[in-house]
């Protein structure tokens, strides 16, 4: 028979006649809940946090006999604090209240797990130091809105509770009654149909993989409002015949969902070049390029979307506050591939 749990951090149970000869730590895991993997139980008996009959037992392989009495102690999780971080940061304004920063491709913004260190709160912390007056009493940066890993661009952060909340409030209402202006570039495979258009369809997590998002019925449990307004700046063909094989797009959004151009453009068929989430089945499609762009495809890794522009009204001081920043360089570099060959076979 098994006991039950004495708490959330200690568990005691009684080894069953019919477990003897099993191996400790997998007749331990099958007993734990979902979220604490057979690892962590190993980890946790040979870091002596479990007892067999009242003494520390440190042997994951240990053969069970029957009747023990085992007792487990988990301790509590240890916070994750961000430490600071002399990482180089664009900055494009600062104040006392915020600071507005040009985030390179490759920076996860906020720390989680596989990215505790090298992340734009890391960078904050050290930047700013005690420049922070504390967001919920606490000496961090306030984090508004974010940008993926490898999407690049403008970003504003909070330095100041006031400034937080005000800066909240304008990303919460998308610019529908107040100054906020969230503009993004995205190179994008094919010619939409129409030059300008909206793209107004809900949003919901994926059944099949819980960190990607999806097109779903307005129904559905989790679904969000989901609305992108788009313009095409540039059609480039890339092989020279005159046909359009990408376009490079504007996108401003009128709802903040996650990756939210990104499953937008790739539910009207033309998704983000390198966007291996959203249009890994549109890779291919290089293989018909001319050699310059080809091999720019190829190399670039990470989906083509830039936050060109951001504007919002200063929370505290009330005056207008807008920033441009250009494409970096390997998102120019492929524009400037695609270029190379627009008119190769037209003269």
């Amino acid at each position: 028979m098994t006991g039950s749990a004495l708490s959330d951090e200690k568990k005691e149970f009684i080894v069953e006649e019919y477990a003897i000869g099993q191996r400790f730590d997998v007749w331990l895991a099958d007993r734990m809940p979902s979220h604490i993997s057979r690892t962590r139980v190993k980890s946790l008996i040979k870091s002596g946090n479990v007892s067999v009959n009242g003494k520390p037992c440190k042997e994951p392989n240990f053969r069970l006999k029957g009747e023990e009495t085992v007792s487990l102690e988990i301790p509590a999780p240890e916070d994750a604090t961000p430490l600071p971080e002399n990482i180089p940061i664009d900055i494009l304004f600062e104040d006392d209240h915020l600071i507005v920063i040009n985030k390179p491709p490759g920076m996860v913004v906020h720390p989680a797990a596989g990215n505790w260190t090298g992340t734009l709160v890391n960078a904050m912390l050290h930047h700013c130091g005690d420049s922070l007056s504390g967001i919920g009493g606490v000496r961090r940066p306030g984090i508004v809105h974010r940008l993926d890993k490898d999407t690049s661009g403008i970003m504003v952060v909070a330095k100041t509770d006031e400034a937080l909340a005000g800066l909240s409030a304008q990303f919460a209402d998308h610019g529908r009654n107040g100054p906020l202006e969230r503009s993004y570039l995205a190179f994008v495979w094919g010619a939409p149909q129409k030059n300008l258009g909206t793209i107004n369809v809900p949003l919901g997590r994926s059944k099949t993989n819980r960190m990607k998002r999806s097109v779903v019925k307005a129904d559905t449990q989790d679904a969000r409002e989901a609305i992108t307004h788009f313009s095409v700046i540039e059609h480039l063909d890339g092989i020279g015949d005159g046909q359009t094989n990408a376009s490079l797009v504007e996108c401003r959004l009128e709802t903040g969902r996650t990756h939210q151009i990104r499953v937008h453009m790739s539910h009207i068929g033309h998704p983000l070049i390198g966007d291996q989430d959203y249009g890994k089945h549109f890779s291919t499609k290089a293989n018909v390029l001319d050699e310059t762009p080809r091999k720019a495809v190829k190399a670039f890794t990470r989906q083509a979307l830039h936050a060109n522009v951001l504007g919002f009204e200063h929370p505290v001081t009330g005056a207008l506050i807008r920033h441009q920043a250009p494409v970096p360089e390997d998102f120019q570099s492929l524009l400037d591939a695609f270029k190379a060959s627009k008119y190769r076979n037209l003269n």
